[in-house]
């Protein structure tokens, strides 16, 4: 059961991420950060959302959630993370629609490489 809410915290932190770093992006380009303009967290960014589609377009269920369920066929009752944390991430309704956001927020994280460009990479002279 602990190794099941270990894993359920983590995949709680990758959505976060996931999620929460589209705004930043683009609170922190109107705030002048420099840090949202830095190619590896942007990449990370748009890595992790593609890996998110990529997934769900090929209807594969991601591991993180297998293996949490896997590891919870042998408890019994939810653990107070696994109620929270459930009642946030995970919703009952069609695959189709959870697809269709994970592309149009995808989209998203692409155009906001446009819309906050990155900072150029320093040439060596």
């Amino acid at each position: 059961m602990l190794l099941a809410d270990v894993i359920l915290i983590v995949h709680f932190l990758y959505v976060t991420f996931v999620v929460g770093s589209l705004p930043l992006i683009w609170l922190g380009a109107w705030l002048g950060w420099a840090f949202v303009r830095n190619r590896w967290f942007r990449c990370l960014h748009l890595g992790s959302i593609l890996f998110v589609v990529i997934e769900s377009l090929m209807g594969i269920v991601c591991p993180l959630t297998r293996w949490e369920n896997v590891l919870r066929q042998t408890g019994s009752d939810a653990s107070f993370v696994q109620r929270g944390l459930h009642a946030i991430m995970f919703y009952t309704v069609p695959e189709v629609v959870l697809t269709f956001i994970y592309v149009v927020f995808a989209a998203l994280v692409v155009v906001t490489f446009k819309w906050v460009p990155l900072i150029p990479r320093a040439r060596n002279r």
